[in-house]
């Protein structure tokens, strides 16, 4: 059973990677036909598609009643955005960077993450919290795209950037066909990679919180690494830092605000205890390394990695980890799986 968990886990991955890129390059090609800027393609529409394994992920949790995975996913893929992701474009290009234009979207992750940090430790989350989280998503859209018809469009000069980051096809239809394309490879990989693990966690005697921090935020935060490694390469690293951003930012905002509308949540106790502040940290630490300067240098990016190592490996450490009775979330969830 195990083996065969591994299995759909890896499966589960591999269509995840897969669906993410084909529906990002499908994403950025129809936006480039509507004629939207570097900037706000990389703030919106490509934070958007690189965010959606999370999303679908994250909802086929909640709706097995896996909701521990489902948050564990969100809150482990923001850590490794910023830690991980962005430590590797730094360390393979350093990032170049403008802290005027950026300054808005940072004072928004915060404040995002902020909001998550307080609701967190309320009783229980559900619909109403929900649905603030999301209206939140939307104002900051809104205020994003009047800044951006202020400050002009910006398409000629960027498009090649973008462009060699997504891969993105000429043709209207074609790039229709990937975004289709991309959300059928999503929703089988988070049906397999959810399934998959849970009969790891429960063999491993690991919460699903770990497993949903670690290998389901991983696994869903790969189309955001794979973009980011191609701009740093590339030299484009306005589209690696944007992507990172606009990720954090719809994570909380649209995929927990999702997760709460369509089933109540409560935090995990260990989230509480250490992972949201790993959270916090982490986004603290990052707000003047990426405003003070012109660019985010390789030293960063290794003490960014060495943290993101060293917080994976806390959450295996057999010191931390307590083997608790399976609690409702879990029995749901093997139930469900079961009768499939």
């Amino acid at each position: 059973m195990t083996a065969i968990a591994f299995l759909q886990a890896g499966g589960g991955l591999v269509l995840l990677f897969i669906g993410g890129e084909v529906l990002l390059r499908g994403a950025v090609g129809l936006s480039l036909r509507f004629g939207l800027s570097p900037l706000l393609i990389g703030l919106t529409v490509v934070a958007f598609a690189t965010s959606m394994p999370e999303l679908v992920v994250t909802l086929t949790a909640g709706l097995q009643g896996a909701t521990d995975i489902g948050v564990g996913n969100v809150v482990g893929s923001n850590i490794a955005n910023i830690l991980l992701i962005l430590g590797l474009a730094a360390l393979l290009c350093p990032i170049a960077k403008e802290p005027k234009r950026i300054r808005r979207d940072v004072v928004a992750m915060v404040a995002a993450t902020a909001v998550f940090v307080a609701l967190a430790f309320t009783e229980r989350m559900g619909f109403p919290q929900g649905v603030i989280m999301i209206a939140l998503l939307i104002a900051y859209l809104v205020a994003s795209y009047r800044a951006e018809l202020k400050s002009g469009n910006d398409t000629d000069t960027g498009m090649e950037a973008i462009e060699e980051a997504g891969a993105a096809p000429r043709s209207a239809w074609i790039a229709l066909l990937l975004v289709v394309g991309g959300i059928v490879g999503l929703a089988a990989g988070s049906e397999l990679l959810v399934r998959g693990a849970l009969v790891i966690a429960r063999a491993a005697g690991v919460s699903e919180t770990v497993i949903g921090l670690t290998l389901v935020a991983f696994g869903t935060s790969l189309p955001e690494l794979a973009t980011a490694i191609v701009a740093a390469l590339r030299g484009h690293t306005e589209v690696a830092l944007g992507n990172v951003l606009g990720s954090n930012i719809f994570n909380i905002l649209l995929i927990l605000g999702a997760l709460f509308v369509i089933t109540p949540v409560t935090v995990a106790p260990e989230v509480l205890s250490f992972d949201i502040w790993i959270l916090a940290g982490a986004t603290i630490i990052a707000v003047p390394i990426m405003l003070i300067g012109k660019r985010i240098g390789r030293v960063s990016g290794a003490a960014f990695v060495l943290l993101y190592v060293a917080f994976i490996w806390f959450q295996f450490d057999p010191h931390k980890q307590v083997v608790a009775a399976p609690t409702a979330s879990s029995i749901t969830a093997t139930q469900l799986m079961a009768a499939k």
